[in-house]
């Protein structure tokens, strides 16, 4: 049987690069469940064309958790939240460079640094100076992407002189919407920040969260605005519904779901990178490898606060799947990292799961 021309249409415009036609894009995210796998099929066809069978991984080094004065409902450090999470201030640099040397030797190739907090202060950019220098001495080869908040165009300056090759600012969810889950902030604050990044040279890294109640028509909506700012990369996540913040219970999100808001994004973003990020584990569940078919990277490890897949079972997934990790090279015999418990504490970030 013939696919929908629609989904000809979305293919066709993809593998040349081109760009998602809005109505397209609507009648894919509204298709049946007999079309699913044909849509993860024609989205898979546009991964391979741009990025084959590679699979690049980033890491997450939470330096500076809690206490932030927005009131993100998502958000298990903001104000609006009374989620029980491991609160602390500025991890020491070396400290982050030591958890970036067990990432890159698990293979990854991007190094996160991310602080709650509305906007970095004078102290917070010179502390994160010293902590991307530490990582580059360390590990030169390895991407630093920073994430402080809202930033303007001579503070993202400071950071790429400082060896930060991007800058991640989510848009999260669409213009109509954003009122319902901030009111410290506004999504035009957001652009405006994403806007300074891409003026100061830093790549930008920049996605959404879906399953805060979005349509169809707001998720080619929030597609569509993120086309506009030109990301290098989109990550993309699922809302993780943490207990003691406003969204704590929030539901609506299937795996299938999932799999077509992917598919349209591989279309909207067929030569940019697009990564599985948080929340995955809860809401793909075993949809992952196919999951793993459209983006084209991952997350490796835990999130901000909470736990994410261990190492092993995220290796051994993409092996599975017939997919590789980009540029790996496994370190010599007994230099391999050592398998850390499964806790948090200060900085761990994804390295609780390594």
């Amino acid at each position: 049987m013939r696919s929908p021309a629609w989904l000809e249409r979305l293919l066709g415009s993809a593998l040349q690069g081109g760009p998602l036609d809005a109505a397209d894009g609507s009648k894919l995210l509204a298709s049946d469940e007999e079309l699913l796998l044909e849509v993860v099929a024609a989205a898979a066809r546009v991964r391979r064309r741009f990025f084959g069978a590679r699979v690049k991984l980033s890491f997450l080094v939470n330096v500076k958790s809690g206490a932030c004065p927005e009131d993100c409902a998502y958000c298990s450090q903001s104000r609006a939240s009374t989620a029980d999470v491991l609160k602390y201030p500025w991890i020491a640099p070396e400290d982050a460079a030591e958890l970036a040397e067990r990432a890159a030797a698990a293979g990854a190739r991007r190094i996160c640094l991310v602080a709650a907090g509305r906007r970095p202060s004078g102290r917070d950019l010179a502390r994160a100076e010293r902590t991307i220098e530490a990582i580059r001495g360390c590990r030169p080869e390895l991407e630093v992407c920073v994430s402080l908040g809202f930033l303007r165009e001579a503070e993202a300056e400071r950071l790429r002189r400082a060896g930060a090759a991007s800058y991640n600012h989510n848009l999260n969810t669409s213009p109509d919407r954003y009122g319902e889950i901030c009111t410290t902030h506004s999504y035009a604050d957001r652009v405006a920040t994403a806007t300074s990044v891409g003026r100061a040279g830093l790549s930008l890294c920049s996605g959404a969260i879906f399953g805060l109640g979005e349509s169809d028509a707001e998720v080619v909506e929030i597609a569509l605005a993120l086309r506009e700012l030109e990301p290098s990369s989109v990550p993309v996540n699922f809302l993780m519904p943490f207990e003691g913040t406003p969204l704590d219970g929030a539901r609506g999100l299937s795996p299938r779901r999932c799999l077509r808001i992917l598919a349209l994004l591989r279309f909207a973003f067929p030569r940019t990178e697009l990564r599985l990020a948080a929340g995955r584990e809860i809401h793909l569940r075993t949809a992952q490898p196919l999951a793993l078919q459209i983006a084209d990277s991952i997350f490796l490890g835990d999130y901000l606060t909470s736990e994410g897949q261990a190492r092993e079972d995220d290796l051994a997934m993409i092996r599975d799947a017939g997919l590789e990790v980009e540029d790996s090279a496994p370190p010599p015999a007994g230099d391999q990292p050592a398998v850390a418990p499964r806790r948090r504490g200060p900085g761990t970030g994804a390295a609780a799961n390594l």
